[in-house]
């Protein structure tokens, strides 16, 4: 990583008449970037950047995205392609080692995750501290941070056996933990896995069956979780990423760093967004209303905003979302569920793409426009969807944890800020006039 580090050109920066050169880097694709590591050094200055909209926090070679041409690629490889062929697990072994596996390395990768899908027992009884109406976010975040505490011998990131132990249990264990989560919350036992089944299936009659009578998982509500999975794998630097190398920065055990993506992905503007777009769609109820809405969606003194539209990133059509539209069409198609808000998503969709308004603002689908009613045709609540998108998105947060602790350049993360608070104050004083 050393070398892709080397600096190819200079940039130069005027401040108050006084210039001052910084490194340029230049990737494989999209901006270059300026290295202002020395800023303070040079000009006794920090730059601002809310939001960090403008700035690089690491270097990476896991996920890219052009917002502009909506491309996603996961090691180079685009989303529709994985989608298309693939499956999720040889999409976690990509995103984690960098190349496709052969059919050996995919066979023996299946057989370590699949034998690793259990928890320890103890655990159970650890579910039984919440409160049966707790969030299922709630729980899975105490449940993953507690997995230190339950398997030591796989929290020591100086030991790289360690860290692939680590990585290999969280995708192996997410599953059963969100699983767990739900059945919780619902008041039904605990399902344990099936070491017969594939990831997506075992996931889905750990949520579903019960012992009373016997569960098939439909094929294509399995190839659709699956799909579902790798639509969610990784993001590039997104929140919940992004809080994972912040909270891996400091040494701490990889399952307290996927606790904090968790927790952060939680947040109604990142993972809960699906749950904001279905309640959007139930609100507009039906076609005809579309106008309406779209005009409220316009007037800067209403509060209605369009849920599942826009992205930080994609400014052109999440390429995601074309995707998840044609799996829930075959969701809904497959369970005989309602599709009246489908339809409703479907004209809303349309009727954004033909008012200038939305279009010159590069407001288009993404991912969550469609998600929410795709786990509710899959018989997922509310609740349970950003639990999904955890369970899914672990197989990114792995992978950026694990590059992150192998750079070279890694130190812990210590944002600055723009303070604007009193200055030094007398203590003695003030205390003297109150």
């Amino acid at each position: 990583m050393a070398d892709s580090r080397a600096a190819h050109g200079t940039g130069t920066l005027t401040i108050d008449g006084e210039s001052h050169t910084f490194p340029l880097h230049h990737g494989t694709a999209g901006p270059a970037v300026v290295d202002i590591g020395k800023l303070y050094g040079k000009a006794g200055l920090f730059t601002y950047d809310p939001g960090f909209s403008s700035t690089a926090s690491c270097e990476s070679k896991i996920t890219y995205i052009d917002g502009d041409e909506g491309v996603l690629l996961y090691r180079g490889y685009p989303i529709e392609d994985l989608v298309a062929h693939g499956d999720f697990l040889e999409t976690c072994y990509l995103l984690l080692y960098g190349e496709l596996p052969t059919v050996r390395q995919k066979h023996d990768f299946d057989y370590r995750v699949t034998h690793h899908t259990m928890v320890h027992e103890q655990m159970a009884r650890f579910y039984q501290g919440f409160r049966r109406d707790s969030h299922p976010m709630a729980v899975m975040v105490g449940s993953v941070g507690a997995m230190s505490a339950f398997y030591h011998d796989s929290t020591d990131i100086a030991d790289p056996h360690q860290r692939t132990l680590a990585s290999i249990r969280m995708i192996a264990k997410m599953p059963t933990i969100a699983a767990m989560a739900y059945k919780y919350t619902t008041g039904q036992p605990f399902v344990y896995p099936k070491n017969d089944l594939d990831y997506a299936s075992n996931f889905l009659r750990m949520c579903f069956s019960v012992p009373f009578e016997e569960y098939k998982v439909d094929p294509v509500l399995s190839r659709a979780m699956d799909r579902i999975l790798i639509l969610h794998a990784d993001n590039e630097q997104g929140a919940s990423s992004s809080t994972v190398r912040l909270a891996g920065s400091s040494g701490a055990n990889p399952f307290a760093c996927i606790a904090a993506g968790v927790a952060c992905l939680w947040g109604p503007a990142h993972g809960g967004a699906n749950e904001a777009a279905l309640k959007m769609l139930a609100e507009i109820g039906k076609p005809e209303r579309i106008p309406e809405f779209l005009a409220r969606a316009k007037d800067p003194d209403d509060p209605f905003r369009l849920m599942g539209f826009g992205h930080r990133v994609y400014k052109s059509y999440d390429p995601r979302a074309k995707l998840m539209r044609d799996i829930c069409r075959e969701v809904l198609t497959a369970t005989r569920s309602d599709d009246r808000l489908f339809d409703v998503a479907l004209e809303l969709e349309q009727a954004a793409a033909r008012d200038d308004y939305f279009t010159e603002k590069k407001l288009f689908p993404n991912l969550d426009f469609y998600s929410g009613l795709t786990l509710r045709a899959m018989g997922f609540p509310p609740a349970m969807f950003t639990a999904v998108f955890a369970l899914a998105r672990t197989a990114g947060w792995i992978a950026q944890w694990t590059e992150m602790i192998a750079d070279p350049s890694q130190k812990i993360g210590r944002p600055r800020q723009l303070y604007t608070g009193h200055t030094r104050r007398d203590y003695v004083d003030m205390k003297r006039r109150i």
